[in-house]
């Protein structure tokens, strides 16, 4: 769990946005917090946050950095406005539930569902329920980010 005002310098600090290369990045995602995140992350973790997560510059680096790490989700109490855009635009799905976020230990087992906008923790058998995404978006998630959503919506 990652706590309050967790800025994007400290997800991906600013001297690495030089790199453009996803997998550069990913190996200093969380550096500003925790300098062995990138070691000891595992693909499809999920990040568990406080308030305000991804405040600061609106560097899509932050985001980049955590999908090339292998993060599948943020569930946050409250995001930066920019960052949760970001996200979507990159394919990071954001989900905002204070309640979620004070519930989900290190450790736990997680399960979310875009569509029905639920977090299940399958360790405690908790389920925690936000609104759920607008169609529109849910697709941009689901082809990887707005990138590839609009090449596929192009070929159509």
């Amino acid at each position: 769990m990652f706590g309050d005002n967790i800025d994007t310098d400290r997800i991906i600090p600013g001297k690495y946005v030089v790199y453009n290369d996803e997998k550069e990045l990913a190996k200093h995602a969380m550096e500003g917090v925790d300098p062995m995140f990138s070691i000891k992350v595992k693909k499809g973790d999920i990040i568990v946050a406080g308030k305000n997560w991804g405040c600061g510059s609106s560097r899509e680096h932050a985001v980049i950095a955590l999908k090339a790490v292998g993060v599948s989700a943020i569930i946050a109490k409250s995001f930066a406005r920019i960052f949760y855009r970001n996200a979507i635009n990159l394919g990071l799905p954001p989900f905002e539930s204070p309640e979620a976020a004070d519930n989900i230990k290190v450790g736990d087992e997680i399960e979310f569902n875009l569509k029905t906008g639920q977090i299940k923790n399958l360790t405690t058998n908790r389920i925690f329920c936000v609104k759920p995404l607008p169609e529109f978006i849910l697709n941009i998630l689901n082809s990887g980010g707005l990138v590839p959503y609009l090449k596929k919506e192009l070929k159509k």
